[in-house]
């Protein structure tokens, strides 16, 4: 087959801020991607000359399963038209799902049927970010950069305590059988070790209608790049996990000269002021905020009765006025809402819902779609009175969100700025949205001076 008369990957990121993190490591590896927010057609496509991979930035993270299966079927069938070598379900790098929400299981069902394969390939590992299988164990960084410490998933001090679905289980083949029904079987460390056709007979073999793949370093991922590529005959494969799968297919596509130079990115520069949109409760994200607040920041505390429509126009608007009065005053301005898990807005906004008689799971969903289409509306108002050049997007769920209501088409990444969050350009019909630099981040993600970072412009 000849690679490049096709597109090589199509992917659907489970949530905003993951799409971004494959957009990324396909870019980095010298393949011209771009990430679309809506189901493209081939006009959209036609816009990018030159394009060799597409993205769509999904939800279904925070999907129950019916839900996954109206958004799933459909997304899937999109992307499938465009005849990609490879089409992947882009998942988090610490497999966050349950059975109730944002099911694996049920996308990896959808995905077996749509493309008509009979073996599902799963490989979660992201060496890069700090996310390594070993055994069918998976094992995470605390944060995806430096030098934290390593806590089997079960055990980490974050993704333990997830507030929408906790890592319980360190075994990814016992996490996943228990949101679907499929046979699941693993190709451990010591056949990975042994190289290409080793694993490749493994493949041959295995009976089992998913397949986990072990990874801990850079030539797992090569090894496993290639096995993936070879499996690539006339028909689309079907894969899911993170993103080192596009890190390991971009190792393949280099080796075999698919792909041409990697791109040299200019640094951003600093912009002044920068606006920060936050609806992360991560630990990470807490400290980041505290850090930028000690370093010339204001806060706006999104206050919790934003979740009622009652109190939403009149807090919409004055959180834009003193957004804009800052500015102004040429001062950089968080808008979040919350400084971690601790934060009593989470206590309150739970107790709204609750006398409302939503359920546990009901009320995280409203949360993420409430707080974050309510952080869209005011950035959307904000830009169409000040000239912003930048804006971060903080949380995985939120910025879904809160990226739909400015009318945004798709994203092109600029720069990298820490690993799983590149700097991109917004491409949009709105002009007031058009162009505009944004950063989105996961809870995760990148160091204390993070937000900093992201106002100065520095790049990896």
């Amino acid at each position: 087959m000849n690679l490049k008369n096709k597109l090589l990957l199509a992917y659907y990121g489970d949530d905003f801020t993951g799409s971004t993190d494959a957009l990324e490591f396909l870019t980095l590896a010298g393949v011209k991607t771009v990430l679309f927010l809506r189901k493209p057609e081939q006009k959209d496509l036609d816009r990018f000359p030159g394009i060799q991979a597409i993205g769509l930035a999904g939800k279904s993270r925070s999907m129950s399963p019916s839900e996954m299966e109206t958004e799933l079927c459909n997304a899937f069938e999109n992307l499938k038209s465009f005849a990609p070598n490879h089409f992947h379900y882009k998942v988090c790098s610490t497999f966050d799902s349950a059975p109730h929400v944002g099911n694996i299981g049920k996308a990896i069902e959808i995905g077996s049927q749509v493309f008509n394969q009979k073996t599902v390939l799963v490989s979660p590992s992201a060496p890069h970010l700090g996310r390594f299988c070993v055994f069918g164990n998976l094992f995470a960084r605390m944060g995806t950069i430096g030098n934290g410490e390593i806590y089997r998933i079960d055990r980490h001090p974050s993704m333990s305590k997830h507030p929408v679905t906790p890592a319980l289980e360190g075994d990814l083949t016992l996490h996943l059988a228990k949101q679907t029904d499929k046979s699941i079987s693993l190709v451990n460390l010591t056949t990975i070790e042994k190289g290409t056709s080793e694993v490749l007979e493994a493949v041959e073999n295995n009976q089992a209608e998913i397949l986990f793949f072990d990874g801990f370093n850079q030539k797992h991922l090569k090894t496993i790049g290639s096995v993936f590529n070879q499996l690539a005959n006339e028909k689309t494969l079907f894969s899911v996990g993170s993103s080192g799968i596009e890190m390991a297919l971009g190792l393949t596509w280099e080796d075999e000269k698919v792909i041409g130079e990697k791109i040299t990115f200019e640094s951003p520069g600093e912009v002044s002021p920068l606006l920060v949109l936050s609806g992360s409760c991560s630990p990470v994200t807490s400290k980041q905020i505290e850090y930028a607040l000690e370093n010339g920041f204001k806060e706006i505390a999104l206050e919790s009765k934003a979740v009622d429509s009652e109190y939403q126009n009149e807090i919409i608007k004055n959180a834009v006025s003193e957004i804009i009065r800052n500015f102004n005053n040429g001062k950089s301005t968080i808008l979040h809402t919350s400084t971690g898990s601790n934060d009593p807005r989470i206590g309150e906004t739970e107790a709204y819902f609750k006398a409302k008689g939503f359920s546990a799971d009901e009320i995280q969903k409203q949360c993420s779609s409430i707080y974050g289409s309510v952080l869209g509306q005011i950035t959307n108002e904000v830009l169409k009175a000040v000239p912003l050049k930048r804006i971060l997007f903080a949380g995985g769920d939120t910025s879904s969100y809160s990226a739909s209501e400015l009318g945004i088409l798709a994203l092109e990444m600029i720069a990298p700025i820490a690993p799983g969050a590149p700097l991109c350009k917004a491409v949009s019909d709105n002009e007031w949205v058009n162009g505009i630099e944004m950063n989105f981040k996961g809870g995760q993600v990148g160091t204390a001076d993070y937000f900093i970072k992201v106002l100065k412009g520095e790049k990896l």
